[in-house]
């Protein structure tokens, strides 16, 4: 066949092309192989992406190795856990688009015959599928691993516990002593948030989507067997190319539908909804947030893991693997099995192939699982129009009645629960934190896991036109949509107003008189950009609300007027 790269690489006129690479060591038999583009995230500002360099080493030994040439390009990362409950934090989300849009502009470029993307913190590994998607050019992930368990008191810990323990601290629950010694021993070395948070939720995605090969992403990042995990992805990228199996073959609707089982069965990350939501509308398939209800609705909770459980990620490896979920769920028919992967085997085939640890307890048998019903709901309501998100693994609750106690910012909230001033009852209202209105729709994991240390989750509920880390559990509600700053409901929500949440009807209302809500939105105004220029004025400009992904590369001329009242 033809390659893409030929347009660069051969023929007369592209002697001068030639002359470049080969000052960089390329040969003319190196350019006549399909060139394969391998999109590095590694970044020295966080351990989540930290050995993506060395491992990117061995992805593209293993293309040489499987007849192709390898060229590394890099682009950015964002880490949500140090930047979480500051200004930092709007960058995060935004990365996703960029980091998006720059695997598109070198892929477009250098006209590469297939992409190996080696992801690992939140946003990358979503970013890399949708340029994957948006591209249909022959590609796969590389989750980079998990970081290992840290140690407190004997128990196993990760940065959730750093999270609570400062909202323990605040309340006179834990010393001074106590919760630096969990600072110290919360993360050991290299690799991604260590539970079923936004990381390993979205590898998790990947390997039951068919985008990163089945067996890949449960290795831990400092196992030497990530290595040859590396390795292996260039015998795969390279049988893509040679098949044409391209990213949109692989991606119909039946592969997404397996994905979001996949979240469901996990108690997976809220974040998850949007991502899946954005990947879909890259690849042109049909996806609504009520579907993810309608896949929730019949999908067990069936593997242990925090936030809401009890194990951690590196227990999934120690299990068998990815593979052993996606064996449960071809057992329960809870999946499509005949949905095709990266590899050119089908999902039941992969599943097929997986190895049980005998006597692990992480994943659970569906005749004794959890929670009978997937860790999300979608809910709606005179609060929520267009939806919100509610995350029902890890605690029993599933309704809520009280007073709003209404935040214009996260940094607000947070100050009145480490201050003491939320009560047992009350229902946070934090708004003009969503896509445009923060901009960024930041994560807010500081508030929550303030909340959960100040021993307040079981009595207080949270909403937010915002995003929730994957490491938030508790009665919290996001992703509320219309957003405030798009005029949305929760724009018009008043200190005190009752609010009710109810998970069993899937409801998110404000009970007070529609003409009262009316009236208030009428008299509403949109508040002044925060940012008129730069990087974040051009997303608020650009970017679909989060019931449609939160996206920017459809670009809609409707989103670029002027804020008004009740415009979704």
């Amino acid at each position: 066949m033809k390659l893409p790269s030929y347009t660069i690489t051969q023929g007369r006129d592209r002697a001068p092309a030639r002359a470049m690479l080969k000052a960089i060591g390329f040969t003319d038999e190196d350019l006549k192989k399909p060139i394969i583009g391998v999109a590095n995230t590694w970044i020295e500002t966080m351990p989540c992406n930290y050995n993506l360099r060395a491992l990117a080493v061995k992805v593209k030994e293993g293309i040489r190795a499987a007849g192709g040439t390898p060229m590394e390009f890099n682009t950015i990362a964002i880490s949500d856990g140090i930047t979480m409950g500051t200004e930092g934090m709007k960058a995060s989300l935004v990365s996703r688009e960029v980091i998006a849009d720059s695997i598109e502009l070198m892929v477009r470029g250098h006209m590469f015959d297939g992409i190996v993307a080696l992801v690992a913190c939140d946003k990358t590994i979503p970013a890399a599928a949708m340029a994957l998607l948006r591209l249909n050019v022959p590609g796969v992930i590389l989750y980079g691993g998990t970081i290992l368990p840290g140690k407190h008191k004997g128990r196993d810990i990760s940065i959730m516990e750093v999270f609570e323990a400062v909202g323990a601290n605040a309340s006179g629950r834990i010393t001074d002593q106590e919760l630096l010694d969990i600072e110290n021993h919360a993360c050991p070395g290299a690799g991604a948030c260590g539970g079923q948070y936004t990381a390993n939720t979205m590898a998790t995605v990947m390997e039951l989507i068919g985008l990163a090969p089945m067996g890949t992403a449960a290795v831990p990042q400092v196992d030497k067997r990530k290595d040859d995990v590396a390795y292996g992805c260039g015998a795969v990228i390279m049988d893509a190319v040679r098949q044409e199996r391209r990213p949109r073959d692989i991606c119909t609707r039946k592969a997404f539908d397996n994905a979001i089982a996949g979240v469901a069965g996990t108690g997976g990350s809220t974040n998850a909804v949007l991502h899946l939501l954005a990947m879909a509308r890259e690849s042109e398939v049909p996806l609504t947030i009520d579907d993810f209800e309608t896949v929730c609705a019949r999908t067990p909770v069936f593997v242990d893991l925090k936030p809401g459980g009890r194990f951690m990620a590196v227990d999934v490896d120690k299990a068998g693997g990815i593979g052993v979920i996606a064996k449960r769920l071809v057992e329960g028919k809870l999946v499509d099995g005949s949905a095709l992967t990266v590899t050119g085997r089908t999902f039941a085939e992969e599943a097929a192939a997986a190895k049980e640890t005998p006597g692990q307890e992480v994943i659970l048998p569906l005749n004794r699982v959890l929670k009978a019903r997937g860790g999300l709901a979608i809910l709606r309501g005179n609060l929520a129009p267009d939806g919100c998100v509610i995350k029902l693994a890890g605690h029993d609750r599933m309704s809520h009645h009280g007073p709003a106690r209404v935040f214009e910012r996260e940094e607000e909230a947070q100050q009145a629960v480490l201050n003491g001033k939320i009560k047992a009852g009350d229902v946070l209202i934090i708004r003009y934190e969503g896509p445009r209105g923060g901009p960024g729709m930041r994560e807010m994991l500081h508030v929550t896991g303030a909340i959960v240390g100040a021993g307040l989750s079981d009595s207080v509920a949270l909403v937010t036109d915002g995003r929730f880390s994957g490491a938030t559990h508790g009665f919290m509600i996001a992703h509320v949509t219309p957003e405030a700053y798009d005029g949305g409901p929760i724009a018009a929500v008043r200190e005190g107003d009752p609010i009710t949440v109810d998970a069993n009807s899937g409801v998110l209302n404000i009970d007070i008189p529609a003409e009262e809500l009316k009236r208030r939105l009428a008299g509403w105004k949109p508040p002044a950009a925060h940012y008129p220029s730069g990087v974040f004025a051009k997303y608020v400009a650009l970017v679909s609300p989060a019931s449609e992904g939160a996206i920017t590369s459809r670009v809609n001329a409707a989103l670029q007027q002027p804020a008004v009242a009740g415009r979704p």
